[in-house]
């Protein structure tokens, strides 16, 4: 008897314990997505996004903008503005306007996601090529809440190859990581939200370019992240006159495999880049037989691929950052000679010889011939 009665009183306790913490859905603020820009004048503007769960509202989210010096002050004064607790913990995109990462040391303004533990550091950080504000601002009438449209947005298009996916626990390993530099999606207003590219940025967080749509494929590609995505190229000599353009050929990459070799060799860094690539073909513009002419066309392939390749490793070099982590390599099998020049990581991979070999195989042309 004294048994069940210890037993329901621990009952009677634990719900007396749960429902004196209860706090209904109606009284939070959940702050799924962060933003922070610059004003015209050059002062921080920090901006919340959040869901409402009030039946009587019209809209089914509710935006804050807050100007401040700090992210941890805004979020006080976004307590001051909204009717419910706000909880910071659930944030799913953090967007950062382009002319604050065309500052240097920027990524200091992060020091409180990193230092309180309440913030998730699961949430994707995105760049935002114009005004933060019109992003956080709008409303898609036939899409989800803005913060799980640009959640999903960002996510589907690192599925398929076209930007990177990186988080503030990703970004913070890339910012103090030597051998890389970072790496962020862009996206920029127009009448909808639309991924651009990947951002990329150097060792101390400032903006040094964008990568296109393809362009960032080919970066997945080199940093071994690639799955199966699509690449077009231009194949020179066919005819090329009228709107139409009939040099266009376009195929899915169905696997890519990247090694890379180092050497150190007269006080430079040499990397030896071997890709390959089995494709299957999705569009062909020109009249070409692939059953007979395939090894033709897949040099011809291999050439405009590593033209591009090339063209983005030089690039690299003249900003003097790298986001493919060559460094990582550079550390690892030439570790004497890497060290000397990790501190300035960037000015050696300026200097170094980067070699590439792009190896193509068609194993797969669709059901036309």
């Amino acid at each position: 008897m004294k048994r069940w009665l210890s037993l329901g009183l621990l009952v009677i306790l634990l719900v007396t314990g749960c429902s004196s913490d209860k706090i209904n859905v109606e009284e939070l603020t959940l702050g799924l997505m962060l933003g922070m820009d610059l004003d015209q004048d050059n002062h921080m503007v920090y901006y919340l996004s959040s869901p409402v769960f009030n039946k009587e509202a019209k809209k089914k989210n509710e935006e804050f903008g807050r100007k401040t010096e700090t992210l941890r002050q805004s979020m006080t004064g976004f307590d001051a503005m909204t009717t419910g607790l706000t909880i910071r913990g659930k944030v799913q995109v953090m967007l950062v306007g382009k002319r604050i990462l065309q500052h240097p040391d920027w990524f200091r303004l992060f020091d409180v996601v990193y230092r309180d533990a309440k913030y998730s550091v699961n949430a994707r950080v995105v760049a935002v090529d114009g005004p933060v504000a019109e992003v956080i601002n709008f409303y898609p009438i036939d899409k989800p809440r803005l913060p799980l449209h640009m959640t999903r947005l960002i996510d589907t298009a690192s599925r398929r190859g076209i930007t990177v996916k990186t988080t503030l626990q990703e970004l913070h390993r890339q910012m103090y990581e030597k051998g890389v530099t970072p790496s962020i999606s862009e996206v920029k207003m127009g009448k909808a939200v639309e991924v651009k590219g990947t951002a990329v940025l150097n060792e101390r967080g400032k903006y040094a370019e964008l990568l296109n749509l393809q362009e960032s494929t080919l970066l997945l590609i080199l940093q071994e992240r690639g799955k199966e995505m699509n690449l077009s190229v231009q194949i020179p000599g066919e005819d090329e006159r009228g709107p139409v353009r009939r040099s266009t050929i376009t195929f899915r990459v169905k696997s890519a495999k990247t090694k890379i070799k180092t050497k150190y060799v007269q006080d430079r860094f040499q990397f030896d880049i071997d890709v390959k690539m089995s494709i299957a073909l999705s569009e062909k513009l020109f009249p070409f037989d692939v059953r007979k002419g395939g090894e033709k066309l897949q040099k011809a392939i291999e050439e405009q691929l590593k033209r591009q390749i090339e063209h983005i490793i030089s690039s690299f070099q003249k900003h003097q950052i790298d986001p493919i982590g060559l460094g990582l390599h550079a550390r690892a099998y030439e570790y004497q000679a890497y060290k000397k020049v990790q501190e300035h990581w960037g000015e050696a991979f300026a200097k170094a010889d980067v070699k590439l070999s792009v190896k193509t195989e068609i194993t797969d042309m669709g059901p036309v011939k």
